[in-house]
């Protein structure tokens, strides 16, 4: 599919284009009489204030994925996809509360530096290296992928171009900068993402409602097809397995989200790098906030695609450019695609803006994340203990450079691989819940040792892999549960932190650790602002799941 660009929507697309590069290096160059030193290039000097801190954190988190994935959820499945989004703001306004205080008081650079302050150093290597390594081959391979992927599809552009050029965008200021370049470039990217996604919303609705408008659009989208607006499904649901039920809400979708929002480096770095914890949480609660509009404009574009496509009175509006390259119940991906095509000139440039935006900023904050993880952990570690600011730099540069590299070899690998994308949810799926339940516990139970964590990290995978093996077609057995892969985690979670707690109240004969973390009433204490906001989102999220239960 071509999206027929016109001249005033490349204009636009390369303005969008210099203007991120320009400013990404004109926030690196280093400040008259001061060179850059670690500081600066992987927390931003510390000295980010709360809303680049929240447009940071949703840039980094939306990706190629959400716009052409969660839209083909939307056309598939409906609105119920919308929890990854929902349930995501509640864990941020956890993670502002309960996490934050904790690593900010400590100072971190990154969250193995974590593990080594409260377990050992020999754990916080065997992370660094996992992070490592699930950060080049899995996350920014296949965000290199998916991006391509979708210039392809759109834009007609080979994938072996696409994936060049999105990491060279990515690496002309992020390398160079640091951190600062990656959250300054990202406010001005969460706006076009933003506006992108809303102008490609209102046009699918308005085209819906035969230029009635978007609130009729909706309105006629919600009477067309109810079964898409249920945000708790049914077991008698095709997608139930997915998305199981009430279990999306009290099962494994908060081991997934509490693991990527509270203990994943390319999240959380940019929390760590503000002025100071008041301003990292007002930053959380604006990421939070942004959180509830995220499915306005990546999932109601694919509830519309399907009424769209499924009313013929509709399709024959469209004209011949409605009948090419249908999105279907096999394709649902193609849904994002498909109605970029029907913007107007001028805002086709917007809306590739808005998808070029999510993958760069996603890019540039796993090659960050992946080099501070390296320079600080490794390097600093065991290559050179004594390195300079300059050295630490220089080294953070060359390993993100590297990373890239990698990924870009295994980027276009990952589409000769059957169900690479399956394949890479199961893997993380099997590993976040032991990480996530050392960590838990790590922070909240003075009791953890370290025998215990490292045991429980273990045991957690044939736990996990014990699960896994029920759908292979051994749920016949008793002995097997045949479960969908979110109860799975939640599982998994609870019988490794049992491990953990019994292993460690076994050694330590019932006392504290000495590495434990002291906790207080007035280390959680939160300002009236974060309070009230809190409070609101929480309001907001009762309302929106009573009103579309099911």
């Amino acid at each position: 599919m071509n999206a027929n660009f016109e001249l005033l929507d490349y204009i636009i697309f390369i303005g969008y284009a210099v203007l991120i590069l320009g400013v990404g290096l004109w926030v690196s160059r280093d400040k008259k009489g001061h060179e850059k030193n670690a500081e600066d290039y992987f927390l931003a000097g510390k000295s980010l204030p709360w809303w680049a801190i929240g447009a940071s954190l949703i840039a980094a988190n939306i990706s190629a994925e959400q716009f052409i994935g969660m839209s083909g959820s939307g056309f598939a499945l409906g609105l119920a996809i919308a929890s990854y989004e929902w349930m995501a703001a509640i864990t941020l306004i956890i993670v502002g509360k309960y996490f934050l205080p904790i690593f900010i008081e400590k100072g971190l650079y990154t969250i193995p530096e974590f593990v080594e302050q409260r377990y050992s150093t020999n754990l916080k290597t065997i992370l660094a290296v996992f992070w490592i390594a699930l950060y080049v081959f899995v996350n920014l391979a296949s965000v290199l992928y998916l991006g391509s992927l979708a210039l392809e599809t759109i834009m007609g552009i080979p994938m072996i171009y696409g994936v060049i050029g999105l990491a060279l965008f990515a690496a002309a200021y992020s390398l160079y900068g640091g951190l600062s370049a990656v959250a300054w470039t990202d406010v001005i990217q969460v706006v076009f993402l933003v506006l992108g996604g809303l102008f490609t919303t209102y046009l699918a609705l308005d085209t819906v409602s035969g230029g009635a408008g978007q609130l009729e659009g909706l309105k006629i989208i919600y009477e067309a097809a109810p079964d898409r607006f249920a945000m708790i499904l049914d077991k008698s649901n095709p997608e139930y397995d997915n998305l199981p039920g009430i279990g999306v809400l009290v099962g494994g979708l908060w081991v997934a989200n509490i693991y990527y929002w509270g203990f994943n480096q390319y999240i959380i770095q940019r929390t760590l790098a503000a002025k100071s914890l008041k301003e990292s949480q007002k930053g959380i609660l604006l990421a939070a906030f942004l959180k509830l509009i995220i499915p306005l404009i990546v999932v109601i574009p694919g509830i519309a695609a399907y009424v769209m496509v499924n009313d013929p009175d509709i399709l024959a509006g469209l004209g011949e450019a409605g009948l090419k390259n249908l999105p279907s119940a096999e394709q649902a991906d193609k849904a994002y695609p498909w109605l970029l095509q029907f913007l107007p000139t001028g805002l086709k440039g917007v809306a590739f803006a808005a998808l070029a935006a999510a993958i760069v900023s996603s890019l540039a904050s796993m090659l960050n994340s992946t080099s501070t993880i390296f320079t600080m952990d490794i390097y600093k570690q065991y290559i050179n203990k004594n390195a300079s600011n300059k050295a630490m730099v220089n080294t953070g540069r060359i390993s993100a450079a590297v990373a890239l590299i990698i990924a870009c070899i295994m980027a276009p690998l990952l589409g000769g691989i059957d169900q690479a994308f399956q394949f890479i949810q199961e893997y993380t799926g099997v590993v976040s819940p032991g990480i996530l339940a050392v960590f838990l516990l790590g922070l909240f139970w003075k009791k953890t040792t370290n025998k215990a964590a490292i045991i429980g990290a273990l045991v957690s995978i044939p736990i996990a892999m014990y699960f896994k093996v029920a759908p292979k077609g051994w749920s016949e057995s008793p002995v097997f549960l045949d479960l969908p892969w979110m109860d799975q985690m939640a599982y998994t979670t609870i019988l490794t932190g049992l491990v953990i707690v019994m292993i460690s109240l076994f050694q330590n004969k019932g006392k504290n650790d000495e590495k434990a973390i002291p906790i207080s009433k007035a280390l959680f204490k939160t300002s009236p602002v974060f309070n009230i906001g809190a409070f609101a989102i929480m309001i907001i999220l009762v309302m929106l799941y009573a009103l579309l239960w099911n």
